[in-house]
């Protein structure tokens, strides 16, 4: 299987932590998000209690080991050092230098996760990987959550695809709330090569077109949530989209994973539109 070995971090130095969280023995370590007492609403108010959850982006863990305290039995998955960012390829940029500070960036990330995972007991497991391709090995799950992670794709519709076909129940993306809200499905290309930057962002997407994405995935009832949480030294503008799947027949639930140890098959290729199994298997 291709769960990361648990690696052993005890020192903050090494670290860097994406949310600010409250670690026994170290008391409270600063991030740059605040999102205490607001997990729940970050979420979208899903219901956690025994469900088997991948998270995209766990970064140091803050929502994973929440998750887990409601009951669920998470997989974090996130960028190593053997995994490039997605960067924008800017022609007048030192790109490799990029990649190597990136990459240096990835690790301090990793090493909080691993601090706080054992400091907390943590049972959370964690696959490190590329966002496209993420292994069917580590079987199915019934939800699986996006916090503030599309913006930093390329391709975030495929980003998206390559988790809903292992999610059998909701999807949960939270994202960056344009300004202006526009109330319609678009993305705005944030990329300026006469500054050369951002380098590693690239969208601002608005609420209509994440449903948009994932009804075209099958998850078809969503609703959308928007509120604000502290980020630095201001408060910034968030939306949840929580997006329920439209079971086709003959999909394998999540459970039936679990009891194969999490190496069920993928939901039969059969019941797939013949343009997404083309997709898939190219």
């Amino acid at each position: 299987m291709p769960y990361a070995m648990p690696q052993t971090v005890t020192d903050l130095v090494h670290c860097q932590f994406y949310h600010t969280i409250e670690i026994p023995g170290y008391g409270v370590v600063k991030g740059e998000w605040d999102l205490r007492g607001l997990e729940a609403t970050y979420l979208g108010g899903i219901g956690l209690k025994d469900k088997r959850v991948l998270e995209i982006g766990t970064a140091g863990g803050f929502l994973c080991f929440y998750m887990e305290r409601q009951g669920a039995d998470v997989v974090g998955y996130d960028l190593s050092q053997d995994y490039d960012w997605d960067t924008v390829p800017f022609f007048r940029i030192d790109y490799a230098a990029h990649v190597s500070e990136r990459r240096r960036h990835v690790q301090r990330i990793n090493n909080a996760f691993w601090l706080a995972h054992r400091a907390l007991d943590s049972r959370a497991r964690v696959v490190y990987g590329d966002i496209y391709r993420i292994p069917n090995q580590i079987g199915r799950f019934h939800v699986t959550t996006f916090g503030s992670v599309l913006l930093h794709c390329h391709d975030p519709f495929s980003a998206l695809l390559s988790a809903a076909r292992l999610t059998d129940e909701t999807i949960v993306v939270t994202e960056l709330m344009p300004v202006p809200e526009s109330g319609a499905p678009t993305m705005e290309f944030l990329p300026d090569f006469r500054a050369s930057a951002p380098v590693d962002t690239w969208w601002r997407l608005s609420p209509e077109i994440i449903q948009n994405f994932l009804g075209v995935l099958g998850f078809e009832h969503s609703t959308v949530t928007r509120f604000a949480a502290p980020y630095r030294d201001r408060q910034e503008g968030l939306y949840t989209v929580v997006a329920h799947r439209v079971r086709p027949e003959g999909s394998i639930h999540p459970e039936a994973a679990a009891e194969s140890n999490t190496d069920a098959p993928m939901m039969p290729s059969s019941s797939w539109p013949s343009a997404l199994r083309k997709w898939l298997f190219r």
